[in-house]
């Protein structure tokens, strides 16, 4: 039997039979990671255990410890729910996706009957089924007319669109267990009894392919472990998320509320909430003035000329809210600010000494996000952007990048949320043409530039292939909800197209006309984005500095509501955000409904504070703090407010 020479992870050569699987391989290595392997990878290619090793390579195992890992078990999962929702419903249902995700996976579905909480319950009895049944899952690869054929005879009409869509020359594999097939590249776990515990979390609607023209199907999400202990471990973390869920919370302190009568992805700002955004937005905009930021004011629609020349209608169009007028002129919402202010930057020549020109604007965008992906304040249709523009020559980028990112380090740090983020390198994937720009020369200079300038600064990113703009890379802070899901907070990127698009110039020190190079940026982010990922760090209790009441006033009968008033103006005079509380309520229930409320400070006033002119203290944390006077608790609670203290 021929022998081939394997290189496993730490560099040791071992000789295996050729054609003997990495499942049957990995068993004359360790029977402990036979036990645990979900996956391997080969060359550094994710593969099946069921692949057999035909010559020289290298050689990694992948367990569910490893994100990958994770993915593939999750992946395998889905295929289970698949399989169990077939059986139960035959042919009365058709399958749509069930990818892994970040916390899980999830299929869709078309089926008429209302997938409720009870008959997931049967759904998880016929997985349980599956799993028992430990079927063997296999890989096999079909040319595009046989694939179109079986999937046809299956009547699965979602899956003949997905092979449609299959580019020219690419593989197509189907994943079988039993009797259950479905179009996937995999890699999947060796068979169904290697999933141990998992549990069916919730069912959604999504549109099909994320597209509201299309059909609504019935989204159902899971998650799976190798150990019930894991499994147990998850839920109780899970339930614990959910009492931290901005969704929950924001509706409980009035910050935010949605109505179906304005729309799903269309969140309605309370007075709080609004108080919230314009303390967030007068700090980013006076820090940003304070950096050399000039304020522009832009139009909220444009003409879809605008967008054709920024390139917006040929690669974004399908996230954008077009507004047909008539045949002569067709008006869209803007999805972004840029191609606006670099109309303001053309206004007029300029010099190399003018640059650079940084232009930031708080800007109210519009992008047509599908339903399956909106999710409260995280993901909606209408959203406030701290937008900025830096027009600078190629000598400055390097300085002007570090400029960015200093200002983005420090308002992160003042929100006191900089441990809870981190960057990802964005690049793009030269093998999708309509996502990107198709100018490779230009993406390899800027994404070396960009790598160059993240190394030199000392950053710690990871990389991620296809996420660039279709302009240019990007650099994501990322951060993930209470439910780990993850998404992008802030982007920069590195702009190497849209000058030439807008024929933008400068006269350089040689009087020659030359593209000035732009950094698109912004500081905070999605200010509703923000504002959720705050209320699940902090639970509700915001910084002092940023809560929307920072003292409710609470005298202990009517008999002081004198004296309460008076010291609430005095509060008011100072510049803090004060509640007075004039109810007909035990002193006691005013002070826990000011806990629940998650208000810092209480102020209590009786007898003995007229009197004295003082006021009584309670911290929301601490409690009891005891008499001051109110020169003493200004100063005190003045001095946090100013330094921004986090608590």
């Amino acid at each position: 039997m021929d022998k081939i020479a394997v290189t496993l992870l730490d560099g040791k050569v071992v000789k295996a039979e050729k054609g003997i699987s990495a499942l049957e391989f990995i068993k004359t290595i360790s029977m402990k990671l036979y036990k645990e392997a979900v996956a391997c990878k080969i060359d550094g290619v994710l593969k099946d255990l069921w692949t057999s090793l035909e010559r020289d390579c290298s050689f990694e195992v992948v367990t569910f410890s490893s994100d990958e890992g994770k993915k593939v078990y999750w992946h395998t999962t889905s295929h289970i729910l698949a399989q169990a929702v077939k059986r139960l419903f035959g042919d009365k249902v058709k399958l749509g996706i069930g990818p892994a995700i970040d916390n899980g996976f999830y299929y869709d579905f078309d089926v008429e009957e209302s997938i409720t909480m009870e008959l997931l319950e049967k759904i998880e009895e016929e997985m349980q089924k599956i799993i028992k049944e430990d079927l063997k899952i296999e890989r096999f690869e079909l040319s595009r007319e046989e694939s179109v054929k079986l999937m046809q005879e299956k009547g699965e009409n979602y899956k003949v669109e997905l092979i449609n869509d299959i580019p020219e020359g690419e593989t197509i594999s189907f994943y079988r267990q039993g009797e259950f097939v479905d179009l996937c590249t995999g890699p999947h776990l060796p068979s169904t009894g290697r999933v141990k515990a998992f549990k069916l979390l919730s069912v959604a609607g999504a549109y099909w392919r994320g597209n509201s023209k299309n059909k609504m199907l019935q989204r159902i999400y899971g998650i799976s472990f190798e150990k019930k202990s894991e499994l147990d471990e998850y839920l109780k973390k899970l339930e614990e998320a959910k009492k931290r869920d901005h969704n929950r919370i924001g509706r409980e302190l009035e910050i935010f509320t949605t109505s179906e009568v304005v729309g799903q992805g269309l969140p309605l700002l309370m007075p709080k909430g609004a108080k919230i955004l314009q303390i967030l937005q007068r700090f980013v905009e006076d820090e940003e003035e304070k950096r050399g930021y000039l304020l522009t004011k832009t139009p909220y629609m444009a003409k879809s000329d605008l967008y054709k020349i920024s390139g917006h209608w040929d690669h974004y169009r399908d996230g954008m809210f077009v507004i047909e007028e008539d045949e002569n002129e067709v008006l869209a919402l803007r999805p972004m600010t840029c191609p606006f202010q670099f109309l303001i930057y053309n206004s007029k020549q300029r010099s190399y000494r003018d640059l650079p020109i940084r232009y930031s604007e708080t800007s109210t965008l519009f992008r047509n996000e599908s339903s399956g992906e909106m999710h409260g304040l995280i993901r909606v249709r209408q959203f406030t952007l701290s937008d900025a523009h830096i027009i600078c020559r190629p000598d400055q980028v390097e300085e002007e990048f570090k400029g960015v990112l200093d200002l983005i380090q420090y308002i992160m740090k003042t929100l006191g949320i900089e441990n809870d983020i981190w960057y990802r390198f964005s690049r793009w994937d030269p093998n999708n043409k309509e996502k990107y720009i198709d100018n490779p020369e230009a993406w390899e200079k800027t994404e070396n530039d960009m790598k160059n300038i993240l190394d030199k600064l000392g950053i710690n990113y990871k990389e991620a292939k296809g996420e660039a703009a279709f302009y240019g890379p990007k650099l994501d802070i990322q951060f993930k909800n209470v439910y780990g899901k993850e998404d992008t907070i802030i982007t920069v990127q590195i702009d190497f197209a849209l000058a030439e698009r807008f024929d933008m110039t400068y006269v350089d020190r040689d009087g020659q006309k030359k593209r000035p190079i732009i950094i698109h940026r912004s500081s905070i982010g999605c200010y509703e984005r923000t504002l959720a990922m705050l209320i699940e760090k902090y639970n509700g209790a915001f910084p002092l500095w940023l809560s929307p009441v920072q003292i409710r006033v609470i005298p202990v009968s009517d008999n002081f509501n004198e004296y309460a008033k008076n010291v609430a103006r005095i509060l008011k005079e100072n510049g803090f955000r004060v509640e007075e509380d004039y109810r007909s309520e035990t002193v006691g229930y005013k002070i826990r409904d000011a806990q629940l409320q998650k208000i810092p400070y209480m102020v209590i006033v009786g007898e003995k504070e007229q009197k004295e002119n003082t006021v009584a203290v309670r911290d929301r944390k601490k409690g009891d703090l005891g008499s001051f006077t109110i020169e003493d608790f200004i100063a005190m609670v003045k001095e946090k407010v100013d330094k921004k203290v986090i608590e």
